[in-house]
């Protein structure tokens, strides 16, 4: 049995690898995780049900690679972010962590199953660990600013962390009305930044 022609000649080196990457990834933004599917990424690439196996072992693989792309997104948003705020730096990451959440609340599911889990794949621990650096960066920036008070950088980070992860998981889920959803965050945000504690003790 021939393979396509688009098969035999269209793509080659890692052509093939990435254009099944960037068509899940188009899936996922269209109808979520369920919506993606090895032979339907393969259908819309052109190429015969087989072939992305020979990229990916299994549809686990593919996700992970889409997982992997969008780290990448994800980190250059918060980065674009930071540069062009007029706000504290480290105020503007964590409301572009809810953003792109509710920018793409079908890359947050990805990023939610594939990252808050027992055990991070060792595809995306550089992208991780690249976002985390740059949390930590403008944490220790902020407190040497006196923008943040001082502490530990990496139980800040653990903290600001929660809240936004928590904040995006609300809008996504719709529990945080669409409409009102900046405003609210930007609001928490502020309330974190400013601490909670009285002056009474």
């Amino acid at each position: 049995m021939t393979e396509p022609p688009a098969e035999r000649g269209a793509y080659h080196h890692g052509a093939l690898r990435a254009a099944l990457t960037e068509a899940a990834l188009d899936m996922l933004d269209e109808g979520g995780l369920a919506r993606v599917t090895v032979r339907e990424v393969a259908r819309r690439v052109g190429v015969s049900p087989g072939a992305p196996f020979r990229h990916f072992a299994d549809r686990q693989a593919l996700l992970t690679a889409v997982a992997e792309r969008v780290l990448a997104d994800f980190g250059d948003w918060q980065r674009a972010a930071v540069a062009g705020t007029d706000h504290s730096a480290f105020y503007a990451f964590g409301l572009a962590f809810v953003r792109y959440a509710a920018t793409y609340p079908h890359r947050f599911e990805l990023l939610r199953s594939a990252v808050y889990g027992r055990e991070l794949p060792e595809a995306l621990r550089p992208g991780m660990a690249q976002v985390g650096d740059l949390a930590t960066e403008l944490i220790v920036a902020g407190q040497r600013a006196g923008e943040l008070r001082p502490g530990d950088p990496d139980m800040v980070r653990l903290a600001a962390h929660a809240l936004v992860y928590g904040l995006s998981q609300m809008i996504v889920d719709g529990f945080l009305p669409a409409e009102n959803a900046e405003r609210l965050v930007e609001g928490a945000l502020t309330i974190f930044g400013q601490g909670i504690k009285g002056t009474s003790d």
